[in-house]
């Protein structure tokens, strides 16, 4: 394997071509809108994950701009193992205060055993994060797919950059 298909891999086609599409757009667009309102509110996000602001500004960014560049399909893989490492780290942050893989369905909590901080809701788990990362490594394994920056500009002057 070249470096270059390490950075750019070759883009499946057809429906395959446009599930990938379809998963970096939303994956894209899901972490463009996790990774603002953090860095908006970085002091309140650090200080509520008991964490250093500078670590937090380093996860909320990679998340957004990671988020703007798997829209692009620009360097996607390096754009997902960016996220996904936030990801693990939050996967690792809920095994550590004990939360489940999966938690118990919401409509299957008796009445007043659950409220969270927006009131009853789903009671934590990490599920979704762990989810994310499987999402991250799909993309790292099969690049942004047949419409993306990486494949229209990045390998082609990749190529011809390396030989």
């Amino acid at each position: 394997m070249d470096l270059v298909s390490l950075i750019v891999p070759a883009a499946p086609d057809g429906i395959a071509g446009a599930g990938l599409l379809v998963l970096r757009l939303f994956t894209g667009l899901v972490f463009i809108r996790h990774g603002w309102p953090k860095l908006s509110n970085l002091n309140t996000w650090a200080t509520a994950m008991k964490t250093p602001a500078w670590l937090c500004f380093l996860s909320a960014f990679s998340m957004w701009a990671g988020g703007i560049a798997l829209i692009a399909g620009l360097l996607t893989p390096l754009a997902a193992v960016a996220i996904a490492v936030s990801m693990l780290y939050a996967v690792v942050l809920e095994i550590t205060n004990g939360f489940p893989f999966i938690a118990p369905d919401p409509f299957q909590i008796p009445e007043g055993d659950y409220a969270g901080p927006m009131g009853v809701g789903e009671p934590p788990s990490w599920e979704k994060a762990a989810m994310y990362v499987v999402m991250c490594f799909v993309l790292v394994t099969a690049g942004g797919g047949p419409l993306s920056i990486d494949l229209m500009l990045v390998a082609p002057r990749l190529q011809a950059l390396l030989g």
